[in-house]
C-alpha cells in the first residue's frame, strides 16, 4: 500500500428525519466510535462517519466507502444506486488525510459488529493486542454531532442540510 493511499478514506454518513408535531422535522446522523485504548476515554472531536482507506490507488471510493460501512457496522448499507445519494465532496482532517463522503437515508438500530484490528498496547510495549475498529455506533441531533464528530468532518453536515434544504439543521 503507498502512503499516498493512507492519506484517502472514503465513507458513507447515515441519516434520519424525525418529524415532530406540526411538521417541523429534525435531522439526525449516524456517526461511529473508533476502538482501542488510545480512543477509550475521548469523546467530543473523537466520532467518525464510518470511512476506512483507499485500498489501491484505482479502487473507486463509492465502493470503499459501503465497504467500510459494512466492516464497521457489520450491516450493509442500504442499497442505492449513485445517483439516489448525496455527494457530500471531501474534507481534508487536521494530520493531512483527505475524507470523501456520500449521505443516504436510512435506519440503523446497531449494536454495531466491527471488524476487528491489531495495535500495540500499551505503545512501545511490542505487545500486539486485537480490538474493535469501531466500539460503538450512535444517533446524534445535528447541534451534539458537531460537538462529538472530528471537527473536519463536521463540514459533511452542514453539506448535508444545505442539500436537504427543508430540514431544521
Amino acid at each position: 500500500m503507498s502512503g499516498a493511499r493512507l492519506r484517502i478514506s472514503a465513507g458513507l454518513l447515515m441519516f434520519r428525519r424525525i418529524t415532530g408535531q406540526g411538521g417541523a422535522g429534525e435531522i439526525e446522523v449516524l456517526l461511529v466510535h473508533p476502538g482501542g485504548p488510545f480512543w477509550e476515554n475521548k469523546d467530543a472531536g473523537a466520532w467518525s462517519i464510518p470511512k476506512g482507506v483507499q485500498e489501491r490507488d484505482d479502487e473507486e471510493l463509492l465502493a470503499r466507502a459501503k465497504i467500510e460501512f459494512e466492516e464497521e457496522l457489520g450491516v450493509a448499507p442500504p442499497a442505492l444506486t449513485p445517483s439516489e445519494l448525496i455527494v457530500l465532496g471531501s474534507v481534508k482532517q487536521k494530520g493531512g488525510k483527505t475524507v470523501h463522503a456520500w449521505a443516504c437515508e436510512g435506519d440503523f438500530t446497531g449494536p454495531a459488529r466491527s471488524n476487528t484490528m491489531k495495535c500495540e498496547w500499551p505503545l512501545r510495549s511490542g505487545r500486539r493486542l486485537t480490538f474493535p475498529e469501531v466500539d460503538r455506533a450512535e444517533w446524534f441531533a445535528l447541534d451534539a454531532a458537531r460537538e462529538k464528530i472530528n471537527s473536519a468532518q463536521a463540514a459533511f453536515l452542514d453539506r448535508l442540510v444545505e442539500k436537504l434544504g427543508s430540514f431544521s439543521a
